[in-house]
């Protein structure tokens, strides 16, 4: 029978976006574990570790090589009967370190239906036939763009920004207007004024784009934040469609530890950050904007849910885990431990905290596979009789029903556990 602890060996992807050599955590991280033929380049830019078994970058064993996904493939009991037959012996979760220096695509991941009339059509651009909603946990200040702002406040730019209002279109404009102040439907109002924008010509786009950054370098915007953030937008992807999406889009800034969940058909954007980010198991993006890449603006535009709330209404707020014991040095030095848990069953988050030497968690077993990654600090992981050394970087897969303890060796050690789980005592808490 395997040992339900194994070290994971993952890889690392390098796109423009990326924070560059040793200022990437992604890079650090997966630095971390022998690989061959990987070693940072300073001048090299690194975007996302991925930890799973996604055949685009499955994670290996470091011991013998094998791809995690044969391994749970081979070993039912690795992953539990009941996640092995409902997900085809694959995890229904990826788990990611990104690591952002500039702006990534104005983007929406397509609902399960969507997702497999996208794949059939066009596999080359949509390699996925599944869902992907997910969620993002800061390690370090994170910026970015979340859902479509109040009706208030992006009526609120159409009356003062006008090379926005020109791309927009004045009847569009009045339209969002009546609807911002409840005299005609929201969501037509917003789907139509935003549509509008997203299909001008890059002719026009070019032009506009140069009135707008006349107002941000003279800074005639408000917020006055949008001025700095307009023109670092420009310098990364000069005259972009993106700069009016800005005025659009709720403007985020999440602290270490912070998080926001993003279910299927939400647009968004990440600026710039280190993250932890968990999703269904699924590469699809629809892109619009930001980005070098295919972007499919007819897709975008049709398929929104076009929700507009403020920011604060896709935060997700961790709780306290319940099913876990903490000794008397990770009790008395307020360590923490907190679960992440959207409304979906493919995962759920454990951040754990300890802040103190030597200071130990034991998590009760789990009914399905997790992964483990710690982002800081060092000191012990073990199940069962099995204990490895854990620190910044390591990954860890740990099998279903296995209790699990970490303990700390320096001060304070960080790790995030991704986890899915359709039966057990924790089913209800795991959006089941």
């Amino acid at each position: 029978m395997q040992v339900p602890l194994l070290r994971l060996q993952c890889g690392c992807n390098s796109y423009d976006w990326g924070k560059v050599g040793e200022d990437s955590a992604a890079a650090k991280y997966a630095s971390a574990t022998p690989s061959e033929g990987f070693s940072i380049q300073e001048d090299k830019p690194y975007a996302e570790l991925w930890m799973g078994t996604h055949p685009s970058l499955p994670s290996k064993d470091l011991t013998t090589g094998r791809s995690l996904l044969d391994l749970v493939g081979d070993n039912q009991s690795l992953m539990g009967s009941d996640i092995t037959s409902k997900y085809n012996s694959k995890l229904p979760f990826l788990f990611k370190v990104l690591s952002i220096n500039k702006a990534l695509s104005i983007q929406a991941h397509p609902n399960k239906k969507l997702a497999e009339k996208l794949h059939a059509q066009d596999p080359k651009n949509y390699p996925d036939d599944n869902h992907k909603p997910e969620m993002t946990i800061a390690i370090t200040p994170f910026e970015g763009l979340c859902g479509f702002r109040p009706l208030q406040q992006i009526s609120g730019f159409l009356a003062t920004v006008p090379p926005l209002r020109e791309l927009v279109g004045d009847d569009n404009a009045k339209g969002l207007e009546r609807a911002a102040s409840s005299c005609e439907p929201a969501k037509p109002a917003l789907r139509a004024a935003f549509t509008a924008l997203m299909k001008n010509s890059k002719d026009t786009i070019t032009a506009k784009s140069k009135d707008l950054l006349s107002l941000a370098e003279g800074n005639k915007l408000n917020p006055p934040e949008l001025n700095e953030l307009v023109t670092r937008c420009n310098t990364q992807f000069p005259h972009d469609i993106g700069l009016f999406v800005l005025f659009f889009l709720n403007y985020v800034k999440l602290s270490p530890g912070q998080a926001m969940y993003l279910k299927a058909d939400d647009i968004h954007a990440y600026i710039s950050g280190d993250i932890i980010e968990c999703m269904a198991s699924s590469d699809n993006v629809i892109r619009a904007g930001f980005t070098p890449k295919f972007q499919d603006v007819n897709t975008l535009t049709e398929i929104l849910t076009y929700d507009h709330e403020p920011a604060e209404k896709q935060y997700l707020q961790p709780v306290d885990y319940p099913y876990v014991k903490l000794d008397r040095a990770a009790y008395s030095s307020n360590s923490e431990i907190l679960l992440y848990d959207p409304p979906i069953e493919e995962f759920s988050v454990v951040r754990t905290v300890l802040k103190a030497k030597d200071a130990k968690a034991t998590f009760e077993g789990l009914a399905g596979p997790s992964i483990v990654i710690c982002t800081s600090g060092s000191g012990k992981i073990s199940v069962g009789p099995k204990e490895e050394e854990i620190k910044e970087g390591f990954v860890y897969f740990v099998g279903a029903t296995a209790e699990l303890v970490l303990q700390s060796g320096s001060e304070e050690m960080v790790t995030f556990r991704a986890f899915c789980e359709i039966d057990g005592h924790q089913n209800g808490t795991n959006g089941a």
